[in-house]
């Protein structure tokens, strides 16, 4: 007895510390880029020393593939989510994937930026606007200049079939007085394509290979930052705005490290990496990036996610049925 107990007693602790380990241990799952993931990661890592993060990037859409795939099997491995949209994390809610939690930092936001009984926040803010080449005759100023005659040929989009910001901000503006789907079949009739995703627009706008595009601004106003001879606009009517929201999984192994994760991500110091990474924060009263104009001069358009959710397909059918499926 007495040489089986010290071997228990050190079983025990080592379980005992096997368990604190684990407990301050995350998951997270992402559609940041990768450079954008791993400072997230480092700045939470190093505000809550002895966490560990690790981190799985894919696309949205992939990365909800694998989730989905992961929960009918009953094993789904992510604690936390950091994904594009909130469209995307109303069908995560709605499907009761999400695990509801009321933030503190929420009483910094606005309250169209975070779900209402706490299942998702966002965390920035990235609009749609417009990219126009610096040789271009018209400098455009609202949306309603793309379709104008002197536009005919030289507009570019991404498609909502293959960009999931694309097909909110084709949302947004069908959900505006004077633009709307009419607004669409405009452009179309105005010679407008639309295909694949950002990055597709800005190399056809920087190279001139079309004049003027709707794109994601940060991709604008890094590459004009960089030399490429591109100017942003943040139109007159205003933008739509996917938001990259977190939210804590209802299965998370570990829900009180992911919940740290949201506080961080919404606190001062989390949206200061969101600045330095070259976003608009979500959080009131923070400092923009170089670059952007004075926050209260972006126009932020109104979403329903639930009524996105709702509406996607037949949205993606009217859009398909004035572009085409490309």
């Amino acid at each position: 007895m007495k040489t089986l107990l010290p071997a228990v007693a050190a079983a025990l602790v080592a379980g005992l510390l096997s368990t604190a380990a684990f407990a301050e241990s995350l998951v997270l799952y992402t559609s940041q880029p990768n450079e954008d993931a791993q400072a997230t990661v480092d700045a939470f890592e190093a505000a809550n020393p002895g966490v560990e993060v690790e981190w799985v990037r894919e696309g949205t859409t992939k990365i909800m593939a694998k989730l989905m795939a992961e929960i009918e099997a009953g094993n789904p491995v992510a604690d936390v989510l950091l994904i594009a949209d909130t469209v995307t994390m109303q069908r995560l809610k709605e499907a009761g994937h999400l695990m509801p939690y009321k933030s503190p930092e929420a009483a910094a936001y606005d309250a169209s930026l975070f779900d209402g009984e706490g299942a998702y926040y966002s965390t920035k803010m990235i609009t749609t606007g417009i990219i126009y080449n610096a040789s271009a005759t018209m400098k455009p100023t609202g949306w309603q200049d793309l379709a104008k005659p002197e536009a005919k040929g030289l507009v570019t989009m991404p498609s909502p079939l293959t960009s999931g910001a694309a097909l909110i901000h084709a949302q947004t503006l069908a959900g505006i007085d004077g633009l709307g789907w009419d607004y669409y079949k405009a452009l179309a009739e105005n010679g407008a394509t639309a295909a694949g995703g950002n990055g597709g627009v800005l190399k056809a706008v920087a190279t001139g290979e079309k004049a003027y595009g709707m794109v994601v601004d940060f991709m604008a106003i890094r590459e004009r930052a960089k030399g490429a001879p591109v100017e942003f606009v943040f139109p007159a009517e205003g933008v739509s705005a996917v938001t990259e929201p977190v939210a804590v999984l209802k299965t998370a192994r570990n829900p009180e490290t992911a919940k740290k994760f949201v506080d961080f991500l919404l606190s001062e110091e989390g949206q200061q990496v969101a600045v330095k990474m070259g976003y608009i924060p979500a959080r009131d009263g923070m400092a923009l990036p170089a670059g952007f104009p004075a926050r209260e001069t972006i126009k932020v358009l109104p979403v329903d996610a639930a009524e996105a959710v709702k509406n996607s397909e037949a949205d993606l059918k009217t859009f398909s049925g004035i572009f085409g499926t490309n």
